[in-house]
């Protein structure tokens, strides 16, 4: 009875442990993805772009109104006028290829049309953000299944046992694979569409 107590241990507590990192790889693709300029308007191109406001380096969102007037503009409104110029600078240098017009009191950002050259460069950084969430996940499992191999060398748990949780660690895993893959199917097809 105490090595299923310890099979329940090691299936349970091991995989919910981890359950939380690959939420937080899911959730930090889908915020990376939210930061590819497909052609729209969308507030999450800015709003995690730091600026280097009183000293220090703050995310744009806590400092300005980011509005949506239009599918092709973005406007950004500091509370601050007298950040308006950092914003600005924090915006320009920023990867995300977007260039704002002041006007002294707010800044107007105009979504550049997307060529066929930007949707390809679009696809290749969408290509690497996906990759590295697959990385990600991929470090986890292996963590998971390193310790599952390893109660069993150490005699916790039996070889079915063994082959029992590495099966459904798999199987769990695959869940957040296919998560992975639909995200970034659906970007594609967002980037794609004219």
């Amino acid at each position: 009875m105490a090595g299923a107590a310890t099979k329940e241990k090691i299936d349970m507590d091991s995989i919910l442990q981890h359950k939380e990192k690959f939420e937080k790889t899911i959730n930090h693709l889908k915020e990376e993805l939210k930061s590819l300029r497909t052609g729209r308007a969308n507030v999450a191109l800015l709003e995690n772009i730091s600026v280097d406001a009183y000293g220090a380096m703050t995310k744009l969102n806590q400092l300005a109104n980011i509005s949506v007037p239009d599918a092709k503009t973005l406007v950004v409104e500091p509370w601050d006028k007298t950040i308006l110029k950092d914003v600005e600078k924090a915006i320009a240098s920023s990867d995300t290829g977007l260039h704002p017009i002041n006007d002294g009191k707010f800044l107007r950002i105009s979504m550049p049309q997307v060529t066929e050259e930007n949707r390809k460069e679009l696809l290749k950084i969408l290509g690497h953000k996906t990759e590295q969430a697959r990385i990600s996940v991929r470090k986890i499992r292996d963590s998971l299944k390193e310790a599952i191999v390893s109660a069993h060398k150490d005699g916790e748990i039996s070889e079915d046992d063994k082959y029992t949780q590495l099966k459904k660690l798999d199987e769990f895993v695959g869940g957040y694979n296919e998560q992975i893959k639909t995200l970034a199917k659906d970007k594609e097809d967002e980037i794609m569409k004219i």
